[in-house]
Order: structure tokens, then sequence, then C-alpha cells
């Protein structure tokens, strides 16, 4: 062994090897065009952990969490792609790898792939489905809209609905359409919508753009937010060749901001006029029904003809009843009137005032009964003598009787004789 040289540790050696790697300005900046093999997603740390390959060769790559958040899709094994970073040597392993700082597909953009990458994601959980997709209102009286309250997409939509269905309320929720803080706001706003009920239906877009301009509606939280709204959801964003993912999940899509105001909203004029068919349409059933009942009562009253010839013969007969009954009755009135009147005389005739009248008298006791025979009195005994006008007031004397032979005999006042 030679002597005169340092002796160095393992860390010594990697430290060394990893200076002269940094400091070699050829190697940083440095950007490969490779494959991806063996990804790993390191969820807890939110780095990516990788291996980059050609037909020849393989290195070992990582890309840590604040370059890996900024990208807008997930490499994934098999993907080729174009990074850029650093070859640097992890001293602790000795592994010679490289760091890479950004990451993009090699031959498609890297907003295509994402797209593509959530499109699937979605439609694998269902999202896409059209057994989830709810009809529109045909009559709204609420529209929700969803998008920039400076953009040209909300005077486009206006104009339609003032055009095609003006009775209808537009509840503006006003948000940024591109930009980092636009799919917050978005989500926000469909949540707020349906928290207060405040719409039948929403629309939720803007006008065209590039794809970097329209990826806030192809975000992920964007896309579930129109999932689970509970009020239908229109999508229009862009132009006519514009797809996004919002519109895959939207319960319908319109190619256009004033598309989509034509497909909430009905035509006035056709509601007018169906609404005068209709009209139309009900006199002319009505009128109908009423011929038809006409028809069938005059039918019924035929019928009917025989059955009322029997009423009136009944009527006729029950009126000649009723004539007999009162003629009847008449007669026994009158015989009951003249039994009465026979009956007053005689009652006439035995009043004891008639007597009176014609100059008798009724002799009472002091009982007040009448008294019919002398010999029921004696002198010195008080009588009532009652006259036609009034009474007078006497004591007997005497009692006079008259025999069977006819002769008086008289009784004075201390003398009393039996008869």
């Amino acid at each position: 062994m030679k002597t005169g040289f340092s002796v160095l540790t393992v860390s010594q050696l990697n430290f060394y090897v990893h200076t002269l790697l940094e400091s070699d300005e050829r190697l940083s900046g440095v950007f490969l065009r490779g494959e991806i093999s063996n990804f790993k997603n390191h969820y807890r740390s939110g780095h990516y952990y990788l291996s980059l390959k050609d037909e020849d060769a393989v290195i070992h790559a990582v890309m840590f969490k604040g370059n890996a958040q900024r990208l807008r899709f997930l490499p994934q094994d098999g993907m080729k792609v174009i990074v850029s970073g650093r070859a640097s040597l992890y001293e602790r392993d000795g592994q010679y790898q490289f760091y890479i700082d950004d990451m993009q597909p090699d031959g498609i953009g890297a907003l295509h792939v994402a797209f593509e990458q959530l499109k699937e994601k979605l439609r694998k959980e269902g999202l896409f489905d059209a057994s989830r997709k709810r009809p529109l209102p045909l009559y709204p009286e609420r529209i929700g809209v969803v998008t920039s309250a400076t953009g040209a997409a909300l005077q486009d939509i206006l104009h339609v609905l003032g055009r095609r269905w003006p009775v209808a309320e537009v509840v503006l929720a006003p948000v940024l359409v591109q930009g980092v803080e636009a799919p917050g706001q978005i989500c926000a706003a469909i949540r707020a919508m349906n928290a207060a009920r405040a719409a039948d239906v929403l629309i939720v877009g803007r006008g065209g753009g590039s794809i970097e301009d329209l990826w806030a509606f192809n975000e992920e939280g964007v896309a579930r937010c129109i999932a689970a709204s509970d009020i239908p959801v229109v999508s229009a964003v862009g132009h006519e060749t514009d797809f996004t993912i919002a519109d895959f999940v939207a319960d319908a899509r319109a190619p256009t901001p004033s598309a989509a105001a034509e497909l909430v909203s009905p035509e006035r004029a056709a509601v007018t006029a169906g609404l005068y068919a209709m009209q139309a349409r009900m006199r002319s059933l009505l009128a109908q029904k009423l011929a038809d009942q006409r028809a069938r009562m005059q039918a019924a009253a035929q019928r009917l003809y025989v059955p009322a010839r029997l009423l009136n013969m009944h009527r006729m007969k029950t009126d000649m009843l009723d004539a007999r009954l009162t003629t009847a009755a008449k007669a026994r009135t009158e015989q009951a009137r003249a039994a009465l009147s026979a009956l007053a005389g005689e009652l006439d005739a035995l009043n004891p005032l008639k007597v009176l009248s014609r100059g008798y008298t009724v002799v009472e006791n002091a009982q007040g009964c009448a008294v019919t025979r002398a010999a029921a009195l004696a002198p010195g005994e008080s009588v009532t003598l009652r006259f036609l006008d009034g009474r007078a007031y006497c004591v007997v004397q005497s009692v006079g009787t008259i025999d069977r032979d006819g002769e008086q005999d008289e009784k004075r006042d201390g003398e009393r004789t039996d008869v």
C-alpha cells in the first residue's frame, strides 16, 4: 500500500463528487427526453420518484413537491416526456440521479394530457352518465348566470333572454373566469346559488379563448361542483369547437353563451301562439261537449213524453179529489155550526139570567146556594135576592108554606113550623 496519500471516507467521496457535479454548469439547466418507468407518487411528501430511459440507458430521477404541484397532468409509466433540471449525486446513497424542475409531455401539450386524464377519471366515476342528467325547466322564473360581470358572454345572454323570455328574472353571480382564483370563485358561486335556491336553472360559462384561458372550466373542483349542483346546470364555455370538462358533467352543453340562453328559455312568441291554440282547442271541445249534452237532454225529453202524460192525469185526479174534499169539509162545517147554534139556544133558555130578565129573582142563603123552597128558610135568616141588575140583602121576617090542599101556613120570627 502506498503511503503519503489521504484516506477518504465514503461520505467525503460522495460529497466531493456531488460538489463536482453541482459546480459543472453544463449539468445545470439540462433538457432530457425519455420514457417514464417505475413512477411513484409519494403522497405524504408530495415528491415524484421515477426513472427516465431510452433504448440504451436509464437514469433515476426525482421531482420535489414544489415543482410537482405546478404540473397540469399526472405522470404515468410509458409516457414520453421532456424534462428540465440538473444532474447530481444523492450523497447518502451515492446514487447519481436527475433532479427535475419541469416536465412536459413529448409531442402533445401538458394541458391536453391533463384534460384527457381528468376526463377519463371522471368518466369512470360515472359523472358523465346520461342517467344522472336532469331535464331543464320548461318555463323558468329565475335564471342564474355564473360568469364575468364585464365579459361579452353576459351581454349575449342578457340580449337573448330579453328577446325570448323577458318574464324571467336573471340572477347574476359575478366571478373571474380565468386565472388562479377563477376555479374557487366559480365553485363558490355555484354553491351559493344552490344554498339560496336562487334560480331554477344555471348557466355557467364564458366566451372563447385559448385552452389556457378556458382552463378554469377543466379543473376537477369546478367539475365536481357542477356535478353536485341541485339546480340543473348548462355549460356554455367558449365557441362551438371548444370542449371542457364542465361540458361533460353539466346537465346540458351549449356551444356558446348565446346558445345557452336559447336553451334555457322558451320562445315567447311560440308560447303565446301555443296558448292561443290551446284556448281555441278548449273552446272547440267545450262547444262540442255542450252540443252533445244538449242532444242527450233532447233525447231524454222524448223518452219522458209518456210518463209526463201520466203525471198530468194524476195531477187532474188529484185536483178533483181536492175539490171534493173541500166541498165535504164545508158541508161538515155547516152541520157542526147548526148543531152548535141549537145547543147554544138550549143553553140560553136554561140560563138563569134569562129568567131574571123577565122580572124573577133568585134567593140565595148565607152560603151562596140558591133557595128553591120556602121551608128551607127560617125567620130572622139573612138571604140575598139576586136581580138582573144587582143584589138585595134581606132578613126573613116570616115564612109561609102551601100544603097539599092549597092552604097557607105562616110562620113568624121566633116560631118554626115543620112541614
